[in-house]
């Protein structure tokens, strides 16, 4: 399962059955678990771990230094989940000591060709990062999210879960959960409705939904208002809840 000009660390921990291909190079640290799938001319350093049945492309980087100029040396990791899919010239770096020390992918993601994840991001579930998106340092992508090609986000930005950028979107704040944006800088088209459809929420839910969207977006009220109002309709409305959570915790500012 592994080719002869492969070049495997004695340190490296690798499952019986994972395929490694021609001259791919996995270093120091490096943990790949059952059922991974390493294709030709793919550099893996450490210390990185990956999860079960992941496929990863040719001439895909994963695992090396943070692109941070503070970046010393030190130890830090990157964790990829299971069933992620990372394909051609795709960089993930590893995390650096000014936050967790750790960047994150989780599980069931498809990462599109040239593809960039920096340093000390934090990806959720089953996101779609189609050709050429950026993710700068520090910045977390919520579950369900899409990213457009060639769309980019600004350091420390946060991407609610659901939400989606269109293509060639300049993210420079928070994206609540939800929230269909585009252009450059991103400015906020309505809810991921399609998405919510093919995600099985029903039809009162996305009505519901779009009218907490409206208030924070439509009802020229303050976002402390906006907020407070949802907050009075939760109990009976919890599909607001990551829409809500998002707005709480945004520390740039939401898109406008």
């Amino acid at each position: 399962m592994i080719h002869s000009t492969a070049i495997i660390s004695d340190t490296a921990e690798i499952a019986d059955d994972v395929e490694i291909g021609p001259y791919s190079v996995i270093g120091d640290g490096v943990k790949i678990g059952s059922g991974t799938r390493i294709d030709s001319h793919v550099v893996i350093h450490g210390p990185t771990t990956i999860g079960k049945d992941n496929h990863i492309y040719q001439f895909a980087s994963v695992g090396d230094d943070p692109q941070d100029k503070k970046y010393a040396g030190e130890s830090t990791s990157l964790v990829i989940g299971d069933r992620n899919t990372i394909r051609e010239f795709c960089t993930i770096s590893r995390g650096t000591t000014q936050d967790t020390g750790k960047t994150t992918l989780g599980d069931d993601n498809w990462i599109m060709a040239y593809c960039h994840i920096a340093h000390d991001c934090v990806v959720g579930n089953q996101t779609i990062l189609a050709n050429n998106a950026t993710l700068a340092g520090h910045v977390h992508i919520g579950d369900w999210v899409i990213c457009g090609g060639f769309s980019g986000i600004h350091q420390f930005c946060r991407v609610g879960a659901h939400a989606f950028l269109g293509m060639y979107a300049g993210i420079n704040r928070d994206v609540p959960a939800y929230t269909l944006v585009s252009g450059q800088p991103a400015i906020p088209k309505g809810i991921n409705s399609e998405g919510l459809k093919r995600r099985n929420f029903s039809d009162q839910q996305i009505r519901n939904i779009k009218n907490a969207y409206r208030l924070v977006y439509r009802k020229g009220l303050k976002l402390m208002d906006a907020i407070a109002q949802i907050e009075s309709v939760l109990v009976e409305q919890p599909e607001l809840r990551p829409f809500l959570e998002s707005l709480r915790s945004s520390e740039r500012g939401i898109v406008r």
